[in-house]
């Protein structure tokens, strides 16, 4: 079995030895001190390979710590634009420039070399984009309509009408508690809510704890008594028709059957139903910084989005009221 560091070890890094040996404690510190995931970590050193592939395009041979410490502002603009040109999507490059000053600013802290001209390069601004969150009814209607995707004559004669049941559960944690599908997917047995309080493990390792409504209790208690298998408490809380961690893509693929159906948008995705639930809290009376810790954004900017879709709400709302608009 392929091991996460073995996977992340084979991307290659062309450079002078010196330098490999400093990626490889920049990929240690983020895995131990930032607690950097391993997609995070795979996204950070692909992001570093790129601009080292671009290096050696640029100097005619494998970089060293020298030629690092001598990029000029230019160089580092100059990578930018084989992005640019490249066709990498704007988000993507702000991504790679982020990891790239992450990596400069590791090398500094180890006194290893210092370049000042990296902080002078602006990256391309990037359109704010609001989160799509679907009205209270479309989830509610999704919630109550899922189950009977999976409840029906072939199902039931094969044992599996408990499927069912447990594609509510998820959706209903989905949109009752906030939570990512990894997170929800990433619940064992004995995390299963039984109490008005859930903890979460999210981004980073980061615990947080969310509140729990009777309704999401019930859900996935309903689950758990149907499901077949006999599964010990450190075994995943959501498993599949062979007793296995379910697959985040079978939550995915049973969403875009109830799109047709229910004539649900394009952006109607189980990561909709944790926008939902920010934008409807938001639209309560709930205030940022609360919303802020139950959805476990480390930057209440993050968060502010929400505003922007309440805001348009409003705005929608004015225009179709007001006779005059």
């Amino acid at each position: 079995m392929t091991t996460n560091a073995q996977a992340l070890n084979r991307i290659e890094f062309d450079c002078e030895p010196a330098l490999k040996e400093a990626i490889h404690e920049w990929r240690l510190w983020l895995e131990s001190e930032r607690r950097a995931s391993k997609h995070t970590l795979d996204a950070y050193l692909r992001d570093l390979s790129a601009f080292f592939i671009f290096s050696q395009k640029l100097l005619g041979y494998p970089a060293g710590v020298a030629d690092l410490k001598s990029f000029t502002a230019a160089d580092f603009r100059g990578f930018l634009a084989e992005r640019t040109e490249a066709g990498i999507a704007r988000s993507s490059i702000n991504r790679q420039m982020s990891t790239l000053r992450n990596f400069f600013k590791f090398l500094d802290r180890r006194n290893i070399l210092q370049n000042p001209a990296l902080a002078a390069v602006r990256t391309p601004k990037q359109k704010q984009s609001i989160p799509k969150a679907l009205s209270q009814q479309e989830a509610v209607v999704s919630l109550e309509a899922i189950q009977e995707l999976s409840h029906d004559d072939w199902h039931e004669k094969r044992g599996m009408s408990w499927i069912a049941k447990r594609d509510a559960a998820v959706l209903t944690l989905l949109y009752g508690c906030g939570l990512r599908i990894g997170e929800a997917l990433g619940l064992q047995q004995r995390d299963a809510p039984t109490s008005d309080v859930l903890r979460v493990v999210g981004k980073g390792n980061k615990e947080r704890m969310v509140p729990v409504l009777p309704l999401v209790i019930e859900a996935v208690a309903a689950y758990r008594e149907a499901c077949p298998f006999k599964l010990n408490k450190t075994d995943p809380l959501f498993v599949g028709a062979r007793g296995k961690a379910l697959d985040p893509g079978v939550i995915q693929r049973q969403i875009r059957k109830l799109r047709p159906l229910l004539n649900l948008p394009e952006n109607a995705t189980p990561h909709a139903l944790r926008h939902s639930f920010a934008t409807h809290l938001l639209a309560g009376g709930g205030d940022l910084r609360t919303i802020q810790e139950l959805l476990g954004h480390a930057s209440l900017s993050t968060t502010q989005r929400y505003t922007a879709v309440d805001a348009a709400k409003l705005n929608l709302e004015y225009k179709k009221a007001h006779p005059r608009a």
